[in-house]
């Protein structure tokens, strides 16, 4: 068995595997910062299966796994509003391929770096090694902002960055989707300037409008997929589920909007939001569609929201607990971390066990802080990684490339089904695989293994 295995491994062996993680980081590059928090959390997970196997070892699976296939870095000119050139970085972090395309977003946004692509190529690996599709791992986007741009401009953009990307992605290579910054809009422009530079109509990116390709339940996907795997996260763990508790939410993008939406198609009751300036406490559960108003029509800030509800509370950042976030000072059930990498810190994982919290989900890549995570796994709470539990926005994603090979829509219902069902798959292999290795109950060190196991298998098989 597994666990017996697991007891040959010694306290040097593991104290050897943390020296080893520490030695591979440049402690001169801060844009790696994320990237090793990630890969510190796998490899300390995943290091008794690798030294209770010498299989592993032998591949050097480990030294090949954190090393990115490769990373495509390039210039992107285009012309403003004012015809005037501007120019942005953009980079695709091609990662592993051993079970499949490269698949993974583009992400537009001011903060995007190497750091933070290979961090997110990274986690992709074994998210989508979790879905049990065939799919590799990649990321990519750019530092440029669509925030205040004209569609004009974002088209402009998204034009001059394809005409360097198409190069490197097909449908059988790697097949880019949408990230933050990117949504159908962007996607939609993506796709043109594919298609006219190279005359193909193919599934080369997931997320597009529904009438030229794209597949129903994308949007909702990562949104209603984190509710899927709460739900059999509850079930397993021999808890209450979500039904008439009150639920906290961060963000207010296309994950946490739908997750929203899901909670109360569950009869759950969500009384939070927050962007990048703010948070909003509505005890009687936040407005929905004046959330979509505010942000998918009016693109602005939370602020006016309570101009309709003067009955909910707007809290700024600057009045933020020191060293958290307000959104996670409330009472709750179940908290689910939707909008950034690191929002959740220590102090609002210790906020939450004391405010009665049962379960937390990370619906955004990787959004709490080690120190948090740590903090959670010690305490009596259920905990739903993000590499399991957001899986859904990616696993709809392998289901759009599928109906693109097969020229074929699928209805809003077939999907909606089969997505439901894969992230029920997930969460049962990796509660069964925490379980198996004696971790029961640890969904972090469980979905690890279980993502690591798959891909470091398939590298084996195939040699160098």
């Amino acid at each position: 068995m597994a666990n017996n295995k697991l007891a040959q491994v010694d306290a040097k062996e593991l104290a050897a595997a943390r020296e080893y993680i520490k030695s591979l980081k440049n402690p001169n590059c801060k844009e790696d910062d994320v990237f090793f928090q990630a890969m510190e959390e796998v490899l300390l997970s995943i290091a008794p299966l690798y030294l209770s196997d010498p299989v592993y070892k032998e591949n050097a699976i480990v030294r090949r796994l954190i090393t990115p296939d490769r990373i495509i870095k390039f210039k992107v000119e285009w012309l403003d509003r004012n015809n005037e050139m501007q120019v942005n970085t953009g980079y695709r972090v091609q990662f592993n391929n051993a079970l499949g395309p490269y698949k993974g977003g583009l992400r537009f946004h001011p903060s995007v770096n190497e750091g933070i692509l290979k961090f997110l190529g990274f986690e992709q690996i074994l998210k989508n090694a979790l879905t049990g599709l065939p799919i590799g791992g990649g990321k990519g986007g750019s530092d440029f902002d669509p925030k205040g741009k004209t569609d004009f401009e974002v088209m402009s953009f998204c034009s001059a960055f394809m005409k360097e990307l198409h190069k490197y992605i097909g449908p059988r290579i790697d097949v880019p989707a949408g990230d933050i910054g990117v949504g159908a809009r962007e996607i939609g422009y993506l796709f043109g300037e594919y298609k006219k530079i190279t005359s193909t109509y193919e599934g080369v990116l997931t997320g597009k409008p529904f009438f030229f390709g794209g597949s129903l339940m994308r949007p909702e996907a990562t949104g209603y997929g984190v509710i899927y795997f709460t739900e059999k996260m509850l079930e397993l763990e021999g808890r209450e589920d979500l039904k008439g508790k009150v639920c906290t939410i961060s963000g207010s993008g296309n994950v946490a909007l739908h997750a929203i939406e899901k909670l109360y198609q569950i009869g759950a009751v969500p009384v939070t939001c927050s962007d990048s300036k703010g948070t909003i406490y509505d005890p009687r559960g936040v407005d929905l569609a004046l959330l979509k108003e505010l942000k998918f029509e009016k693109r602005t800030s939370l602020e006016s929201y309570v101009d309709q509800h003067a009955e909910a509370v707007y809290i700024p950042v600057s009045e933020y607990p020191k060293g958290g976030h307000a959104v996670w000072s409330y009472p709750c059930y179940a908290a689910f971390p939707c909008a950034t990498q690191n929002e959740l810190t220590e102090v609002d994982a210790k906020a939450l066990v004391k405010n009665g919290c049962v379960s937390i989900s990370e619906g955004a890549n990787m959004p709490s802080t080690l120190e948090a995570t740590q903090y959670i796994l010690k305490s009596d709470l259920c905990f739903a990684p993000a590499k399991a539990a957001n899986a859904g926005g990616v696993a709809v994603s392998a289901l759009e490339m599928s109906q693109n090979a097969q020229m074929m829509r699928w209805s809003f219902e077939k999907v909606d089904a089969k997505l439901k069902d894969i992230m029920i798959h997930i969460c049962t292999n990796v509660a069964q695989t925490a379980e198996d290795y004696g971790v029961k109950g640890n969904y972090v060190d469980g979905a690890n293994i279980a993502g690591f196991k798959r891909v470091a298998d398939a590298m084996i098989a195939e040699g160098i």
